[in-house]
């Protein structure tokens, strides 16, 4: 069985793990993205993780609603904590090795995030969750997985979605709407498609490090992608085949 991707760096949403509840953790959907991550790590792939807040508290949102826009990004931080806690509990239940490393010190359920240690930890197996965003305000979650993604050399970030890639339009409000199997990250810029925002597109760009865009409702997607599999939306440089 052929292996496209030997590292890979999940992002994971925080609304992805609330389900059709839309706020907090839904255990059957997490113990659900769990055993999907358990099957990949089984394949030899070494896996890390970054998921958002939204679930919980989007720094954003407030900060449009006159809250302190670095005090909103520290308190979103602290939600992709929380998340990463369930989503390293999700795992375990399942015999799968994880260590949380938080870009902001709270020693007490996280390791700090280190470099060196992560590749370690992926090297021997582990599950790598890193939590916090990249410990700075004004920056997405987004951002922090390209960010992490090109620190540890991973081969391609996973961006789950609800919707199986990039489309010219709102599927679900436009019935036209084409699906584009591949992307380059200037069409991505100009277009101003929401894949990731610009600053974790950009990174990317520079970088020349492949994101695919996957919808993570259909069960075996995180395993077709890593297999080489044609779904989704796959965003690289150059010209698009």
């Amino acid at each position: 069985m052929a292996i496209e991707y030997r590292r890979i760096l999940l992002k994971l949403s925080g609304e992805a793990l609330a389900g059709d509840q839309g706020y907090g953790i839904d255990p059957q959907v997490i113990t659900g993205i769990a055993s999907e991550i358990k099957e990949v790590v089984e394949l030899g792939v070494q896996v890390a993780l970054v998921i958002g807040g939204g679930n919980i508290f989007r720094g954003l949102a407030a900060s449009s609603k006159g809250m302190d826009r670095a005090s909103a990004d520290y308190m979103g931080m602290l939600a992709t904590c929380m998340n990463s806690l369930a989503m390293q509990d999700a795992l375990e239940k399942q015999g799968v090795d994880t260590r949380v490393q938080s870009a902001i010190e709270m020693q007490q359920i996280a390791e700090p995030y280190i470099r060196r240690r992560a590749v370690r930890h992926l090297e021997k197996g582990r599950v790598v969750i890193f939590s916090a965003g990249t410990g700075n305000p004004y920056f997405t979650t987004d951002t922090a997985a390209s960010l992490r993604a090109m620190e540890i050399n991973a081969e391609v970030i996973l961006k789950a979605t609800k919707v199986d890639g990039v489309y010219t339009a709102d599927p679900m409000k436009d019935s036209d709407a084409v699906k584009l199997p591949t992307l380059t990250y200037l069409e991505v810029l100009q277009k101003g498609l929401q894949v990731m925002d610009a600053t974790a597109t950009s990174l990317c760009m520079d970088n020349n490090l492949p994101m695919v865009i996957f919808d993570l409702t259909q069960r075996g997607n995180i395993r077709k992608v890593v297999q080489g599999d044609q779904i989704g939306t796959i965003v690289k440089g150059g010209d698009t085949e």
